[in-house]
């Protein structure tokens, strides 16, 4: 028996300090031993989190990392029509379709002059399947016939002009569109949110979104791997969803990155109700749920991924948040809203590291691409190489 057990864990049944041992010599652990894990008694909570921390602390040290960013919302308009979404909207005047290339660059570029390194880039998906008048409009701008092949040129632009690196969302994507893209982006990201089809069905939150399968999802980041694209991925919690869906959502996602190790980032995002939508009336989940999850991430991935939870979504729960494995505070803007969550602010960065500091961590700026993925010369497109290492100490984080 591995000595933590031995030392802290005498409380535990039988099966529960088998799994951990499981856990603990590095085995890969099934969706029923999970299953048993987020069904332990409350009183054993403080044993998960503990073994939470320590696979962490074996991973990470006491390192909590985050990214300097600009917020770049690029069309509100998506071909989706999620029940939780406060983002999507119709296109109501010409103006609110699609920023255009001289207002992306003048955000950018006072989001340079504020010290951002990053350029988040998000969208609603394939609205040009949708909607005449924005095919029109990515005409008008450059004979466009998708968002993707707009982004493409957006994101060099912003590279060649600012520096910033881009990280862009666009949904699901196809093999020659993540390989555009990844020439112009230093990491890519989407959201699986959850693997569970039956959220597709009628009156469920996804009926209306035809890319929330989960398969065109899952193909996504399937396909990214195969390119050696820096990934983010994660899920949304509390749409509806059993716990059982949740574990096996991040299951799918550890199966995808044994095989192709291009995953950087999980994200546990908290739902949050959105006014004006069918869902405003629903109930997010506890923070106990949350750490819980954050645990049996920290736990399915071995110790060996960042797991980022939104700090502007969980603003009085950040030392919690902690306590229970995240390690890292995702972006944070300094110029910019969350244009997806706009009721809630983002924090300072140096209230961050106060909490950060407080809790016995030492916080650190990252890129984009994650230090892990700094030092692997063909997760980097060649336009990004110099730039990132001018940027970065031999650690792969930003440079004090």
């Amino acid at each position: 028996m591995h000595p933590i057990i031995e030392k802290i864990l005498p409380q535990l049944n039988p099966p529960t300090d088998e799994i951990i041992q499981k856990i603990l010599d590095n085995q890969p652990v099934k969706s029923k031993e999970v299953y048993s894990l987020y069904e332990i008694p409350f009183n054993h909570y403080p044993f998960l989190f503990l073994i939470a921390n320590y696979l962490r602390q074996e991973a990470n040290q006491n390192v909590i990392s985050y990214s300097k960013n600009v917020f770049i919302d690029i069309t509100h308009l998506c071909r989706n029509n999620c029940s939780y979404c406060g983002f999507r909207q119709e296109p109501i005047e010409l103006n609110s379709v699609i920023l255009r290339p001289e207002k992306i660059i003048e955000i950018a570029r006072k989001a340079k002059d504020l010290g951002c390194k990053e350029a988040l880039l998000t969208m609603g998906e394939k609205p040009e399947l949708k909607y005449d008048i924005y095919r029109t409009i990515l005409r008008s701008l450059g004979n466009y016939s998708t968002t993707i092949e707009y982004l493409r040129d957006v994101c060099e632009k912003i590279f060649n002009e600012t520096g910033l690196l881009p990280h862009s969302n666009p949904g699901i994507m196809e093999r020659d569109e993540l390989s555009e893209l990844k020439e112009v982006n230093a990491s890519l990201g989407l959201m699986l949110e959850n693997v569970s089809g039956r959220l597709l069905s009628k009156g469920a939150p996804h009926e209306l979104s035809p890319g929330k399968a989960p398969k065109l999802r899952l193909n996504t980041i399937k396909l990214a791997g195969e390119l050696k694209i820096p990934f983010t991925t994660g899920i949304l919690v509390g749409i509806g969803e059993s716990y059982q869906e949740q574990i096996d959502s991040l299951l799918e996602i550890k199966k995808l990155n044994d095989k192709f190790g291009h995953i950087q980032e999980i994200i546990i995002q908290n739902f949050l109700p959105k006014k004006n939508t069918p869902m405003e009336q629903h109930s997010p989940p506890s923070i106990i749920e949350m750490m819980k999850l954050v645990c049996l991430a920290r736990i399915i991935f071995n110790g060996k991924m960042n797991i980022q939870v939104p700090p502007n979504l969980n603003p009085n729960s950040l030392e919690l948040l902690l306590m229970s494995g995240t390690n890292d505070w995702g972006g944070i803007s300094p110029l910019t809203q969350d244009y997806v969550n706009p009721e809630r602010k983002w924090p300072s960065i140096q209230h961050l590291m106060e909490i950060t500091h407080q809790t016995g961590f030492i916080i650190k700026e990252r890129l984009p691409i994650y230090p892990e993925f700094v030092k692997k010369d063909t997760f980097i497109s060649l336009k990004f190489k110099d730039h990132i290492k001018s940027l970065t100490d031999e650690t792969g984080f930003v440079k004090p």
